[in-house]
């Protein structure tokens, strides 16, 4: 972080120490005064402020309250839209002292279990989607981005460089919650989790106040925010690595869908035999009749693999082959920037109503594909609009994140350097009224008949429901030591997190 930089947010953070409205309050209660009632204590806290703050039944709340996910129905008690670091602060001490909880939020992608079974009725949304400032630092291979960054704003700053960074597969999904969950990049298998090129990170905890934590400074909890997840603080800014990849060879495969288990399983052979350049997503993807897609993908169907390979053209030629020779329909790939590899996986351009949901696999035989075909082929009975599997492996292995971080000189892995498993699956259709049910079912029916191949942990960003942490960290030490971390910087439990990891 550059001094200026530096100074800037310790005067925001220092400004936001000021008695807050809450504060006040108790003050006047310890005196005898009348206390201040809650929407009183708003009132205050809005008028403290550099952005803004909406309660239920104002004119602002509906649309600062919206999830990415627009079947999400988040209803906290109050919104914050921060304007500043300092507004997170101010936010922070204001719902401690009230016994309110903060929920930290850029865009809401995987909103769902955030609102599961309390709808955010005792907290305030701290959305941070304005917040959107990116520096990119050329020399040293660093970015630092603001919370509500997302990965569309750093492919623009950073591709003028000849840069790249270990961006989502969307240009609108946020950098923070991303890489705090791990971050499963196009060109991971070559360098592992976007957590793991982490090398500072700025939040403030549940104290109110603000931390700048590494491997040097307070690194248990640098330790935790790498892969454990939202529940440790409201980040504020994240410092990471980025990479001199001026084109890959990238693009996908489009075959008719009464192809699925014949291409599937090639492609699934095919994985097992592909160097760590290549990363790579077998996929169904059953496209909507809508007028703005071309006639050519409008309502129909396919079977398809994309696939991302940072080598030659000549070399990616090579690789390809196998997949060529089975006569594509159309195929897509070609040398590419970086940068186009945002519209590679063809996800919806702007907030949408979407059920979806994945499992890790600890393996992908023969088996597991016919399952994976009979619940979303093209004799299944399904209301899914894709249903993939991607390929780990690689640099995303936890022995091969140890051996990244040594050769690069990188920071210790965090919480989850690595995924135990091989391969991801996720399913996703749109939720709306007439469809939710339908779609509900056909996620089960997809995820039952994998179960089999299941491996012993799941992938933070890609659960869409309430589960255990367990599940996540699965070693009883690693999530102990997370859940002392949690205990240690936040007792009362006011930062709340789409996965807590002490359920």
């Amino acid at each position: 972080m550059n001094p200026l930089a530096s100074e800037t947010v310790a005067a925001e953070t220092a400004a936001a120490t000021e008695p807050t409205a809450p504060a006040a309050a108790a003050a006047s209660a310890d005196s005898g005064a009348p206390s201040m009632s809650l929407r009183e204590s708003f009132a205050i806290l809005a008028e403290r402020l550099d952005g803004r703050l909406s309660l239920p039944g104002e004119p602002g709340y509906d649309a600062d309250r919206l999830a990415w996910n627009l079947a999400v129905d988040q209803r906290p008690a109050a919104v914050v839209v921060a304007a500043s670091i300092a507004d997170v602060a101010r936010t922070v001490r204001a719902a401690r002292e009230l016994g309110l909880a903060v929920a930290p939020q850029a865009t809401g992608h995987n909103a769902a279990p955030l609102v599961e079974g309390h709808g955010l009725a005792d907290a305030i949304l701290l959305r941070t989607h304005e917040l959107r400032g990116v520096e990119v630092r050329p020399t040293q291979r660093i970015a630092r981005v603001e919370p509500g960054v997302v990965w569309g704003d750093v492919v623009a700053a950073t591709a003028p460089h000849g840069l790249a960074a270990l961006a989502g597969s969307s240009h609108d999904v946020g950098v923070v919650g991303y890489t705090l969950g791990g971050g499963v990049s196009f060109l991971g298998r070559a360098h592992g989790l976007a957590a793991n090129h982490v090398v500072a990170v700025e939040l403030v905890t549940a104290d109110g106040e603000f931390r700048r934590v590494d491997a040097q400074h307070d690194p248990e909890l640098f330790w935790a925010v790498r892969g454990g997840g939202g529940d440790f603080g409201v980040v504020t800014a994240l410092e990471f690595g980025l990479f001199e990849i001026e084109q890959v060879v990238a693009g996908a495969m489009f075959f008719p869908i009464e192809r699925t288990e014949e291409v599937l399983q090639a492609w699934a052979e095919w994985t097992r035999s592909v160097p760590d350049t290549v990363t790579s997503v077998g996929r169904v993807l059953r496209f909507p009749p809508m007028p703005e897609l071309p006639p050519f993908l409008s309502g129909q169907s396919f079977v398809l693999v994309e696939a991302v390979i940072q080598d030659s053209a000549e070399r990616a030629d090579a690789l390809l082959a196998p997949l060529r020779a089975l006569g594509p329909a159309m195929d897509t790939v070609h040398a590419q920037a970086p940068a186009e590899l945002l519209q590679l996986h063809m996800d919806p351009p702007g907030p949408t109503p979407g059920h979806g949901d994945g499992m890790m696999l600890a393996d992908l035989p023969a088996d597991a594909i016919r399952a994976f075909v009979a619940a979303v082929g093209p004799d299944a009975d399904t209301a899914l609009l894709s249903a993939e599997i991607r390929h780990l492996g690689g640099a995303f292995a936890p022995s091969a994140a140890l051996e990244v971080a040594a050769d690069r000189g990188l920071p210790i892995p965090g919480a989850v350097g690595g995924l135990e498993a091989e391969y991801l699956v996720y399913g996703v259709g749109i939720a709306v009224p007439e469809t939710l049910e339908s779609v509900v079912a056909s996620l089960g029916r997809l995820l039952s008949r994998i179960e089999p191949w299941r491996a012993p942990v799941e992938y933070l960003n890609f659960v869409e429901r309430r589960t255990t942490g367990s599940r996540f960290f699965g070693d009883e030490g690693r999530l102990a030591r997370l859940r002392a971390i949690k205990h240690a910087v936040d007792p009362t439990g006011v930062i709340r997190s789409n996965h807590p990891v002490g359920r």
